[in-house]
């Protein structure tokens, strides 16, 4: 509904045939570039607008390959409270090119999208989240054809920030989005951890350190290979908030972040073979195997 509401007024005629390129990566940086709708333009600006709040990009004025006027900019949105603008809240907005003509009169176009914007296929996501915050702008096309830009605001995760393998353990640090900070101010208690076995639900406690929004805690290896005999995959959650890495524009999590076996030596001379990875879902998840008969 919003999309429509957007995309009204001005009717078709006051759209502009899509531009020679029109893209927003990594949810910040929205890069536009279109032929000059008239000759003899003095000066343009690109236009993000929602309700009476608006923003305006100065749009740099040069010469397209065949000679003719191309007008161009390059911007940061950023959704963060306290940022410099161009700050965008959650909803839809409008895009639309200001132009003022060699005869000084000032004309106002809307941009126009035939099937929205297709990123080519390569190894990042079409759509990528603000690592940071978690929100989610990407350009799309409302019901009139008209171009804006949608911001869905992040739901609260818990991300794995990295995790560290050592001879003796697993350390993993990570970070709530979107949530851990309020809770932090009103004096609540923190969540608690736990590992969960895939299958049958099995649990392991597992010892949150907290430091802010950030979190790290040692991956409870002695509890999660003493569970019960054979090979496990074990899940993580952060109170109720299952734990993985979602904020990338990575593709193929398993392909980027490939990770092998480790040999973990515990206090009390247990030997484990535990694989912590990604899936391709983005979840983070650890398999183990106590290996302490095999090598005595």
């Amino acid at each position: 509904m919003e999309r429509a509401v957007a995309g009204r007024g001005g009717g078709r005629g006051a759209l502009l045939p899509p531009p020679a390129h029109l893209s927003l990566r990594d949810s910040r940086t929205l890069n536009l570039a279109l032929v000059a709708p008239e000759p003899g333009v003095r000066g343009a600006e690109l236009v993000i607008s929602r309700g009476v709040r608006r923003f305006r990009v100065p749009l740099v004025v040069e010469r397209d390959s065949d000679g003719g006027p191309l007008l161009t900019a390059t911007v940061t949105l950023r959704d963060a409270p306290g940022a410099a603008d161009p700050r965008l809240t959650e909803g839809v907005w409008r895009l639309s090119v200001v132009t003022t003509g060699g005869d000084g009169r000032v004309r106002r176009w809307g941009l126009g999208l035939v099937g929205g914007v297709v990123p080519a296929p390569g190894p990042t996501a079409p759509h990528a989240p603000n690592p940071r915050t978690g929100t989610l702008m990407r350009v799309v096309r409302c019901r009139s054809g008209r171009a804006a830009v949608q911001v869905t605001r992040s739901r609260p995760r818990a991300e794995v920030v990295r995790f560290v393998p050592r001879g003796d353990g697993i350390t993993v640090y990570g970070r709530v989005v979107a949530g851990a900070g309020e809770r932090g101010r009103a004096g609540r208690e923190r969540p608690t951890g736990r590992a969960v076995r895939r299958r049958d639900g099995v649990l392991a406690p597992v010892e949150l350190a907290w430091d802010g929004d950030g979190f790290s805690f040692a991956l409870p290896l002695d509890a999660m290979s003493g569970a019960g005999p054979g090979q496990w995959v074990w899940d993580f959650h952060v109170g109720e908030l299952p734990l993985g890495r979602r904020l990338t524009d990575v593709a193929d999590l398993p392909s980027a972040f490939p990770t092998p076996f480790r040999l973990v030596a515990l206090p009390g001379g247990r030997l484990v073979r535990a694989h912590p990875h990604f899936t391709a879902s983005g979840a983070f998840a650890v398999t183990c195997l106590d290996i302490t008969k095999e090598t005595s």
